[in-house]
């Protein structure tokens, strides 16, 4: 008789576990261990070679010539410039936000676009009724778009509908979390049925040569829930940023097997749904005729896209014994504690006995290490009460030996800083610039810099 092994697997994570246990060994997390269907495991099966009796593969030289893949434009810009260029036929996209940040809007928005121009266009919603969709889409000026939709659950009776007819250029699922595979015990949402109705619905699309978008929910802490397994078998993973209370957007690339992810695209929501910002320097610009001591502006970096982002600092003096607080929004806390560091140790400015907060503006997040001076600059520019001249932008890293380095794309960040109205740029002394009508002030240490800003020589 055949012997029954038994799996518990982790419902946060996927781990698999041979014994229930109350905490998941693999993520930590407690009561998410639930056992699965049992699989027979056959002494055949145990001492069977798996050298013998396969089917050979052909094996293809890598410098093979390979026609870069077709790929069909949304028309959303925005959107076509996160995916790389637009959605190529066969892949899976997986998107995924916090709730009412707007995915389901994009989404029926490019739907409606392609479905527009002829291409036959399936959205598949597991949350919502088709007449909610129907109303949202009203709502959006999209009523008349011919999006072919429908309400489900079942896996099976998808996939049974769609081979019915003509493969659809693009399918949305709304949401993969929603969906159910009869094949799979357990109840939707659970870590088997969301990896197999994926893996079922990708199949699907690479078969047919449908561009398949999956919508994911995600968890508090902001990643995708279910298995990590699943961001692995999608080709692109989008992660749509921003709160609800704010106006703008930002569509994310973590991962793109057809282009690169250091693309963003800017939105922002307004009654016609979410609308393509062409300009977004202008949204993270606060308007201002004379300067603020403790603002700065730095020109980022995302992909080939420069934007311009105001960095402001604030600093509060505090009475003696008093613990200071450190607040960051919109940058990482250790890094300011190096930049902290390398001020107090290099250029003899005490913020130990000072409050510091420090705000990206507009919601922004930046990870470009080149932020480094320009937070620098904007923290002694608070200390001192100095404001730095608002016509100058920074940009710059910072060493642990106080030394500036220079930084990538210097003449493109240059080049938009010029076409917003910038004159001056305080930048690193190493490194060769492009200044263009930009009139460049080097600095080899951020010594120098402080010099500079208090006016010390």
């Amino acid at each position: 008789m055949a012997k029954v092994t038994k799996r518990f697997v982790c419902q946060a994570c996927g781990g698999v576990s041979s014994r229930w246990q109350g905490q998941c060994g693999d993520c930590a997390e407690w009561n998410t261990l639930v056992e699965e269907a049992p699989v027979a495991a056959t002494a055949f099966a145990a001492k069977h070679d798996l050298r013998r009796g396969g089917r050979q593969i052909e094996l293809v030289a890598l410098d093979a010539d390979v026609a870069l893949p077709p790929r069909t434009q949304t028309g959303i810009a925005e959107l076509d410039r996160t995916l790389g260029g637009g959605l190529v036929p066969g892949s899976a996209t997986l998107i995924g936000g916090d709730p009412g940040i707007g995915k389901s809007t994009l989404l029926i928005q490019a739907a409606a676009r392609l479905a527009d121009r002829g291409l036959p266009v399936a959205y598949i919603s597991g949350e919502e009724a088709a007449d909610q969709v129907r109303l949202r889409a009203r709502r959006l000026g999209l009523g008349n778009a011919p999006v072919k939709l429908a309400s489900a659950t079942s896996v099976r009776d998808i996939l049974a509908t769609l081979d019915s007819g003509r493969p659809p250029a693009l399918l949305v699922i709304d949401s993969i979390q929603t969906m159910h595979s009869d094949m799979i015990e357990g109840a939707p949402g659970t870590v088997s049925q969301v990896r197999a109705s994926a893996q079922e619905l990708i199949r699907y699309a690479k078969e047919t040569g449908a561009a398949l978008i999956l919508v994911g929910h995600v968890t508090k802490d902001g990643s995708i829930a279910g298995p990590r397994v699943l961001e692995h078998m999608v080709d692109t993973v989008l992660s749509f940023e921003g709160e609800r209370s704010h106006q703008y957007r930002i569509l994310r690339a973590i991962k793109n097997r057809f282009g690169g992810t250091d693309e963003i695209g800017v939105f922002a929501m307004a009654e016609q749904g979410l609308g393509e910002v062409p300009n977004p320097s202008a949204l993270f610009l606060t308007q201002r005729d004379e300067g603020v001591a403790g603002a700065v502006v730095f020109p980022a970096l995302e992909g080939t896209r420069p934007l311009l982002v105001e960095i402001q600092a604030l600093t509060v003096r505090l009475a003696s014994g008093a613990t200071p607080r450190r607040a960051v929004v919109g940058w990482d806390s250790g890094r300011l504690a190096m930049i902290l560091a390398v001020l107090e140790a290099r250029c003899g400015l005490s913020f130990s006995t000072a409050e510091v907060y420090l705000n990206v503006a507009g919601g922004y997040r930046i990870t470009d290490p080149a932020a480094d001076l320009a937070v620098a600059a904007a923290l002694v520019s608070a200390l001192a009460e100095r404001p730095v001249p608002a016509d100058a932008v920074t940009f710059g890293e910072v060493s642990l030996s106080g030394e500036l380095r220079p930084v990538a794309h210097a003449a493109i960040r240059l080049k938009e800083s010029a076409k917003l109205g910038f004159e001056r740029a305080l930048v690193p002394s190493a490194g060769s610039i492009e200044a263009g009508s930009i009139t460049p002030s080097r600095f080899p240490t951020l010594g120098r810099l402080v010099d500079h800003l208090l006016g010390r020589g």
